[in-house]
């Protein structure tokens, strides 16, 4: 097997975060990866190494982006607390307000904050769709709007894996004109140079690291698959499996699935571009003069909205408006006030606001687990011990 060569930059006193990013290739699996540090807006770690396929002939290189799944989820409510703060948005109004169509179905008086904290009771549409239907912007928003709710909202939450983005993004799109992806590039990852795509054009093909599936967890382990195959008909089922399009062989590496918009799961990035954009936010919302948001929105990105059994994933989640927060088992590192989002398979996002971190870590390799990866976890452990 080829050796791995780590590349970049990372400063002395952060050598722990290098030592375990090198661990991670030595002896937990990890293929191709990035990971990237600030601190108050300044890059302190910025490291890559592997290779971007399977085949391990491809070298993972400063520039690679790779699909990180639900780290997109961070980056659209990055846009919807934007637009918040900017008064542009009430996060307490009806979603009708801005969107007359959701209304249906018992919905008139439900408010944009049950979608951003996964309390809405909307994980999934009852209904077959098409197999298309993930790239199909207004099937998906129209299936939605008419949906009932699984539970009534604002009593329990669970886990909008994909619809999180459709939910928010349509509110996003209603509001500004432009589409959720469009609005991140205009208003987020130009402004502050960030590699950060939701939805990518095909002259970056070339670059874009290949995912590798992951091995199935080990008996005894959490497997939601394995729950879902049990009754397909569960809000959990529907959330994965309807459209049963991310069942398909080789959809993340397709031009299919990078060229759609899909907030909530397709973003394209660096962990450099990650640790950039939460790095701003740890610091009051601004880097290098470019402003997010507001000082006085950021807490909003850490205040506690949903803790507890979650209804779709079968363990506890805890969330604030649209970010991911620590919990036992699924440190964001020692501070309360940290608060970002996972991906499938492994990669993260983070600011903390105590210790001013912004963190990113990307790779190709999944793993089985469902919160905060190990390979993560080590990299986090490191980088605190270092501060």
């Amino acid at each position: 097997m080829p050796s791995v060569q780590t590349e970049g930059s990372c400063e002395p006193r952060f050598r722990k975060v290098r030592e375990a990013f090198e661990e991670n290739f030595a002896s937990r699996g990890e293929v191709g990866a990035a990971v990237a540090l600030t601190i108050d807006g300044k890059s302190v770690v910025d490291l890559w190494g592997g290779f971007a396929d399977k085949q391990r002939s491809r070298p993972w290189t400063r520039d690679t982006i790779v699909n990180v799944y639900s780290t997109t989820k961070g980056l659209t409510a990055i846009c919807a607390h934007r637009l918040i703060d900017q008064g542009k948005i009430d996060i307490d109004a009806p979603v009708a307000k801005y969107w007359p169509e959701f209304a249906q179905a018992g919905k008139d008086k439900l408010p944009v904050r049950f979608l951003l904290s996964h309390r809405a009771g909307l994980p999934a549409v009852r209904k077959p769709l098409g197999e298309n239907a993930l790239f199909e912007w207004d099937t998906m928003c129209s299936a939605l709007a008419a949906q009932e709710p699984w539970w009534e909202p604002g009593k329990k939450h669970g886990y909008h894996a994909l619809t999180f983005g459709y939910l928010v993004g349509e509110v996003i799109r209603r509001v500004t004109g432009k589409t959720p992806g469009t609005y991140f590039r205009d208003e987020v990852a130009r402004p502050l140079g960030l590699d950060a795509h939701i939805g990518l054009d095909a002259s970056h093909d070339g670059r874009v690291a290949s995912m590798i599936m992951s091995p199935p967890p080990p008996p005894g382990a959490p497997n939601l698959f394995a729950e879902i195959a049990k009754n397909p008909e569960t809000a959990t089922a529907k959330a994965f499996m309807n459209p049963n399009t991310m069942s398909r062989p080789g959809l993340v590496n397709s031009r299919e699935w990078r060229a759609a918009e899909i907030p909530a799961g397709n973003g394209h990035t660096t962990a450099r571009a990650l640790a950039r954009v939460y790095g701003a936010l740890a610091r009051g919302g601004e880097v290098d003069g470019i402003r997010v948001m507001s000082p006085r929105e950021v807490p909003q990105c850490y205040q506690e909205q949903s803790f507890g059994p979650d209804e779709v994933l079968m363990l506890s989640t805890r969330f604030s408006q649209g970010f991911m927060m620590s919990q036992p088992g699924a440190s964001l590192g020692p501070s309360p006030h940290a608060f970002g989002h996972p991906g499938a398979g492994g990669s993260l996002g983070f600011a903390d606001v105590d210790s001013k971190v912004g963190f990113g870590y990307v790779m190709n390799q999944m793993a089985a687990g469902i919160l905060i990866d190990p390979r993560a976890t080590a990299l986090i452990d490191a980088a605190y011990a270092s501060l």
